[in-house]
């Protein structure tokens, strides 16, 4: 009877460990590299001040820069990575609470390589009514990369809900300010 209810006690376990709703990511020990000697970079002369002004209101896009290495956990990836894409494109960002009525709720599984590319990309969740929805989601992700790279892990793989207003601007479930 003891047993019975000890391998009835410990199936729970497994069941609510199975169950449970943290941020799923796949993380594999990553080798590590010897590090290499810095090597000299030619000398870029300094941009024109009007060069860099933004014309009639346009700003210029942010260009790529180098990854971050990422060493934290998987939670702190996606919280993370969610400001990244906060920061790359802050004129596509909702500010302050979204209407009750989204046009598109849409979910997505983000894979992340080792150099903070895009591995590739899981839809969870898309709406029918707006395939153009996950055509704009999908050009926001790849003009974030890259991402923070994971130094620890050969990749991580994290999931995050995009909340889209039919003015085409988004929140993330993650950063989200809420609903009204």
């Amino acid at each position: 009877m003891r047993l019975g209810f000890a391998v009835h006690a410990l199936f729970m376990v497994f069941v609510l460990v199975a169950c449970s709703t943290k941020p799923v990511a796949v993380l594999t020990p990553q080798p590590t590299q010897p590090a290499l000697p810095p090597t000299a970079l030619p000398e870029t002369p300094a941009p024109d001040a009007s060069a860099s002004a933004p014309l009639s209101g346009i700003e210029p896009p942010v260009p790529p820069a180098s990854p971050a290495v990422y060493e934290a956990s998987s939670a702190d990836y996606r919280r993370d990575a969610a400001r990244h894409i906060y920061r790359r494109l802050p004129a596509r960002i909702y500010k302050g609470k979204l209407p009750p009525m989204l046009k598109a709720v849409v979910v997505v599984d983000i894979h992340i390589e080792p150099s903070g590319q895009i591995g590739h990309i899981d839809w969870v969740r898309v709406p029918k009514h707006a395939p153009e929805v996950k055509q704009d989601i999908e050009q926001a992700i790849f003009q974030s990369a890259p991402f923070p790279a994971p130094s620890q892990f050969k990749r991580v793989r994290y999931t995050e809900t995009w909340l889209w207003h039919k003015s085409g601007r988004f929140q993330l479930d993650t950063l989200t300010e809420g609903q009204h």
